[in-house]
């Protein structure tokens, strides 16, 4: 982090113990974490902040996680954010489906580790800016 401006996530997720979890977590590594509680005010939150990166649960009441996964990538001033899922939704068929139809940037089952989710996104973060730069 050269320029030494924080990195934005927005995490989408009905439960605010998770949101206050992954800010935790992700502040002590130079990240600024947005919590958006749902997926109404997730997608909303993250066409008016363009995050770095979205952290994504699947299962919410009003407007699941695929449905603002569609909505993100079908605009075209969203469509370029990274997204992780991290969802109880572990198994396989669920892993595949994201991974590998939906084309999410990773896929976290819950529970994780601390450890597991910094990594993961400091992955997605360097396999993104890598990408972009490539193109440019």
């Amino acid at each position: 982090m050269v320029t030494g401006e924080l990195r934005k996530v927005v995490c989408v997720e009905d439960e605010p113990e998770m949101i206050d979890l992954i800010q935790l977590i992700l502040k002590r590594k130079g990240f600024e974490v947005i919590g958006a509680h749902g997926g109404v005010e997730g997608l909303a939150t993250i066409r008016s902040v363009k995050p770095d990166l979205v952290l994504l649960d699947l299962m919410m009441p009003e407007m699941d996680g695929w449905q603002v996964y569609q909505q993100l990538k079908a605009d075209e001033t969203t469509a370029d954010i990274p997204v992780i899922v991290v969802t109880a939704k572990a198994q396989n068929i669920d892993k595949v489906l994201g991974l590998h139809i939906a084309k999410v940037d990773d896929y976290i089952p819950k529970p994780f580790s601390l450890q597991e989710l910094v990594d993961r996104v400091e992955t997605v973060l360097k396999r993104h800016k890598e990408a972009r730069r490539e193109v440019n």
